[in-house]
């Protein structure tokens, strides 16, 4: 059996204490970027993560991550536009829309729009409204994240605060 990566060990020692601190380890990566290599950590916990979780949770890992080959580490949120990767990202958004980018075209395009059925035998399942159920090996995706749509009639709102006098 292959040793552990550093990267591999560093996600191991970041899920034991985002368990200790009751957070959620949703995903980690090492990047080579044009600046050097961010290593990145991404954590979320119900009601979102604020600056205070993100810090605590650098200051714990901190030490755990010396056998990586990084420039920069990060800890963030991982945003609400994240593609879904893991078994249990697909599981939190089933019935969601989603759109499915693949690396090569499919009944000439390369891109999906539907409600997520879910992460079914290494199948992406989405169910489009013209094309019915679609089902792409996870191989051939190469991205899958959640459509936001948002409400621009917010914006166009007065501002309750304002009107006062």
């Amino acid at each position: 059996m292959p040793r552990p990566s550093g990267v591999e060990l560093a996600e191991r020692a970041a899920k034991k204490i985002a368990k200790q601190m009751k957070l959620n380890l949703v995903d980690v990566e090492l990047a080579k970027e044009p600046a050097g290599r961010f290593l990145r950590f991404f954590i979320d916990i119900p009601g979102g993560v604020s600056l205070d979780h993100c810090e605590a949770f650098h200051r714990a890992l901190l030490p755990h991550v010396e056998s990586v080959a990084y420039d920069y580490m990060e800890v963030s949120s991982p945003g609400v536009d994240r593609p879904l990767k893991r078994q249990q990202d697909f599981d939190d958004n089933v019935g969601e829309s989603v759109e499915v980018r693949l690396y090569r075209p499919s009944n000439g395009s390369k891109l999906f729009v539907g409600k997520l059925q879910g992460l079914i035998h290494r199948q992406v399942v989405i169910e489009n409204v013209a094309l019915g159920r679609l089902s792409f090996d996870i191989k051939q995706v190469a991205l899958v994240k959640k459509i936001f749509e948002f409400d621009e009639s917010i914006l166009e709102a007065p501002d309750q605060e304002e009107e006062a006098p």
